[in-house]
């Protein structure tokens, strides 16, 4: 005669017990919380969950957005072209590039009046900060210094979903252009976000010489340093090309990117390295939100009442 047990396990947990949370698996409690043990117990592998994981992320970041963040996001159509990964949030389907450009935004208008102003970006990627700046703002104009194929993809992408008044106020610049300027032309705002720290720092100091005689305004988002921390990514694209990033950009220590002190810490190497000149001030900074170790500041050009040297004219 077959017994059946009311409280015993089911299928699935007869096939775990025998496979990963086996008697001599629980027999010892080294390691076995960042073990299999553990992902069948409390956690998701990390190894194989990414995407589970990067959706939650999404899915708590559009959450927690105010109701002015909102509003930002929903002004900012055609957020779909490209097929990015979302999540659905109050029926809108969100993805995490345009939740971080929101926050940006909200960082910039809590310092600086967007509107009205000409913006130059320095390597725009696709082009989803001038999306959303435009999407928001009545800008003069906005004009992106990138590599080759990063401007092809942000002229096709921002052509995709700018409306053509908004898109006929871009212009697109290589870098082997930039000192073809105009020696007259001003910007009131330049921003980067996440590409300083991945050039050559005499790059970067080149660009903040051109920030410091053009621009009143610089926003800088961008790593606070390096990481060394092969349980991330397994290095997943080389020890070469680790290397290469150790060695760009003008911050280079190696710090625990997950320790909120030692991140603190290094913010203000990374104010000061970002810093255009003796006469600009940093007038806010703040962690990135979402991720551990990025950081943001908000740099102003000193006005002669402010007692720092003349400034230049953002709209000579």
């Amino acid at each position: 005669m077959t017994t059946t047990r009311r409280y015993g396990q089911s299928p699935l947990w007869e096939s775990n017990n025998r496979i990963q949370v086996t008697e001599s698996a629980v027999a010892d409690l080294r390691g076995f919380k960042s073990g299999t043990v553990n992902f069948k117990l409390a956690l998701w592998d990390p190894r194989t969950n990414g995407m589970r994981y990067l959706k939650t992320l999404i899915f708590n970041l559009a959450a927690g957005l105010s109701e002015a963040n909102r509003a930002r996001l929903r002004r900012i159509r055609n957020r779909d072209v490209g097929d990015p990964i979302t999540v659905r949030y109050d029926g809108e389907d969100v993805c995490m590039d345009y939740l971080e450009a929101v926050l940006e935004l909200e960082f910039m208008s809590g310092a600086v009046p967007l509107d009205g102003l000409r913006v130059l970006e320095i390597g725009a990627g696709y082009g989803r900060t001038c999306h959303a700046l435009m999407s928001n703002h009545d800008l003069v104009s906005y004009d992106i210094v990138d590599l080759d194929n990063a401007l092809r993809l942000s002229r096709a992408y921002l052509g995709a979903v700018l409306d053509p008044g908004r898109f006929a106020k871009i212009r697109f610049h290589s870098v082997d252009e930039v000192d073809a300027l105009p020696a007259d032309q001003r910007f009131d705002l330049c921003v980067n976000v996440d590409s300083f720290a991945e050039m050559n720092a005499e790059t970067v100091r080149a660009y903040l010489d051109l920030v410091a005689g053009r621009c009143r305004y610089l926003y800088v988002n961008n790593p606070v340093g390096k990481y060394l921390d092969p349980s991330l990514d397994g290095h997943a694209q080389g020890a070469e090309v680790v290397a290469l990033a150790l060695r760009t950009g003008p911050l280079l220590d190696v710090i625990d990117i997950h320790d909120n002190r030692a991140v603190e810490a290094q913010s203000r190497r990374f104010l000061a390295a970002y810093r255009p000149g003796d006469d600009w001030t940093c007038v806010a900074d703040a962690r990135a939100v979402p991720w551990t170790f990025y950081w943001q500041a908000l740099y102003e050009k000193n006005t002669p009442e402010k007692g720092g040297r003349e400034q230049t004219d953002a709209r000579s």
